[in-house]
């Protein structure tokens, strides 16, 4: 495009939003956005290496166990419940016979 159509987009857009300061951008600072920095930290589980906000790294460097570990130590527990569950079952319905 050339500088006259440039110039004529510009004040037409201008006219429309006063706070207009051209296709650069608004004046204020969007890039900041509301997530919190993250910091790189190490599994201790399985070694990988995971970006975490920089208050958990703070807490648990050396002891962080990432979401995927967690969810495979959930599905473990889970698994062994309910066999914990028959045994204690088994335990109540042998001392009710005697």
């Amino acid at each position: 495009m050339s500088r006259r159509k440039d110039r004529e987009r510009f004040m037409a857009m201008k006219q429309l939003n006063p706070d207009y300061v051209g296709f650069r951008g608004y004046g204020q600072d969007f890039t900041s956005s509301s997530e919190p920095p993250l910091e790189k930290v190490t599994c201790s589980r399985c070694g990988r290496t995971r970006n975490v906000p920089v208050g958990v790294a703070a807490d648990h460097q050396d002891d962080y166990v990432c979401a995927t570990c967690q969810e495979e130590l959930g599905e473990e527990s889970a698994e062994t419940a309910p066999a914990e569950e028959e045994e204690e079952e088994t335990a109540v319905e042998e001392a009710k016979e005697a």
